[in-house]
Formats: structure tokens, sequence, C-alpha cells
């Protein structure tokens, strides 16, 4: 799949040449991260919900559904009448993101909350290499610092935070192929965004993913209506509306790669409020998984022509 947009722009990392991405202010550099921030901050939501998990999926797409529609609206965003083949790849995207969804719940039910988020983002691996490939060529040297810095810090977050045992394997391989399912979610909405502001097309993908979620929910026989909302509610707000709206605004002016490299940031932050909210210990190792991530964004950062 390509990435195209109105103009031919230069990509933000040298040697790279993607058309999709424009030159990344401060503020798309800030909603990459933050987006992410609250993304990884959604297992902890899906396990305090007294629905199923796969119907936690629907119900964060259906609560955030009026607000993100009345955002496009005031924002005089399109939701209807877009050309067919950005429906389609809308529709596309929309689907993998209800059984990114379903499979990323399920997991999460079945595994550690430290292993939902680090192999829920197995695709920012598909990312990287992706970026790659559609670029041509070899990365510059600094490219190659930063896949190193992300790829060696989130490993060692992996080998000190994942339990990986018989009893959490399936969850495990459920949250594997969760994040490759992400990983064609964003590839679409990046290629669909040339069309269709953030919020019209976070619309969309809400009303073709919800009720996809919900034959699942109800398929699984499992409970769908809560008796407490307000894990639900903040999973709709926190990884839906803010998560997912930040980095759909930031999807137009990042190649793959960068988007990927941002993913990997998601096991840093799970470890971090992991030490906060749950009291799991932070080594000497784990602040030097954290900071090689850090660091592999501010090489990234610091080759991007800011505009």
């Amino acid at each position: 799949m390509t990435t195209a947009t109105d103009a031919h722009e230069r990509s933000p990392t040298q040697g790279q040449s993607n058309p999709a991405a424009q030159h990344p202010t401060t503020w798309h550099w800030a909603a990459l991260i933050a987006g992410n921030i609250a993304l990884a901050l959604g297992p902890w939501s899906v396990r305090l919900a007294d629905s199923g998990p796969v119907a936690a999926g629907f119900w964060r797409l259906a609560l955030a559904l009026p607000l993100i529609w009345l955002i496009a609206k005031r924002a005089g965003e399109p939701v209807f009448g877009v050309p067919r083949r950005v429906a389609w790849l809308v529709a596309l995207g929309a689907m993998a993101f209800a059984f990114d969804l379903a499979s990323w719940h399920v997991g999460i039910e079945l595994t550690r909350l430290g292993n939902s988020t680090l192999f829920g983002n197995a695709g920012s691996i598909v990312l990287l290499f992706w970026g790659l490939a559609v670029a041509r060529t070899m990365p510059a040297r600094s490219e190659w610092i930063a896949i190193v810095l992300a790829l060696g810090g989130s490993a060692i977050l992996l080998g000190r935070s994942a339990d990986i045992s018989a009893s959490t394997l399936i969850g495990d391989l459920f949250c594997i192929a969760a994040g490759l399912l992400y990983a064609v979610y964003l590839l679409c909405l990046q290629d669909a965004r040339r069309a269709l502001g953030s919020w019209s097309l976070l619309a969309r993908v809400c009303l073709v993913a919800a009720p996809a979620l919900l034959l699942v929910a109800l398929g699984r026989g499992e409970p769908v209506w809560p008796t407490d909302w307000t894990p639900l509610v903040v999973l709709a707000l926190l990884s839906q509306v803010v998560g997912q709206g930040l980095l759909v605004f930031a999807l137009r002016a990042f190649p793959p790669m960068i988007i990927g490299l941002a993913l990997l940031t998601q096991p840093a932050v799970a470890a971090l409020y992991g030490w906060l909210v749950f009291g799991e210990a932070l080594g000497p190792l784990d602040l030097a998984g954290m900071a090689m991530v850090g660091a592999a964004l501010a090489v990234a950062r610091a080759r991007a022509p800011a505009r």
C-alpha cells in the first residue's frame, strides 16, 4: 500500500522518500507522543470494566462517537461524501481496527498488563521496516541509530517486564495478532488522511468498527451491558478521543518508520505506570530501556526538518 498526499514532500528522516509525510511541526511531535501515552493506559481500564473484553472495545467506540462526530462537525470536516476509494480504504482500516481491539482486549484478560502492552505493539516493527521498504533505500546513519536504540530499549523492557509462560501464552498470541492488525489500521489511515480531516476520519472508523465489535461480543456470549460505567467512559475518552485523536492528527506528518518508533514508547509508559500505580520495581535496566526509547525519538526528531 502506498501513502500519497496532495504534495510530494521530502520525508522527515534523511534518506527516505515518503510522499505521505509533511514537515512535522512541534504540535505534530507533541500529538504523536501524547497520543501514545494515552493509548498505553488503555489496558488498565479494560481490566477494570465489568463488561466482556470485546464489549469494552465496542463501548470504547460507541461512547466516543458522539463527541468525535460533534468535534468533526464543528471543525467543518465532512464525514460523508468522500471519494469511493477513500471510503473503502477507511472501511478496511476500520475492520482491521475492530479485530485489533477484539484480539487485544481478549489478550489483556488472558495475560499480564505488561505483556499486553509490549506484545500489542508488535506492529511497530512492521511499520519500521515497511517504511524502509517503501523508501527503497537503506537508512542513513542517524536512522540506524534511532532504530537500534528503539529496538534495544524495547528488548530490555520486554526482558524485564514480560512474564512468558504457558499460562499467558494464549493471551500473548492474541496481543501479537492485535499488534499486527494495528499496523494495517495505521497504514490504511495514513493513506486516507489526505482526503479526510483527522476527526471525520476517526468518526468513520467508529461507525464501521463499533457494530463489528458488538457482533463479535454477542457471538462470544459476553456480558455487554456494564454495571459500572466509569472504566468504559475513561477508556472512551482517554484511548479513543484523546489517544486516537492525537495519533490520527499526527499521522499525515510522519512516515511509517517514525510512527513505528513512537509506538515503542508505549511499553516504556506501561513500565512507568506499573511503578507508580502497582508498585512494580524499576531497576537500572528498566530506566536504561526507557531512556533508549526516548533517545531514539530524540534522534528522529533532530533529523526532521521543522516547519
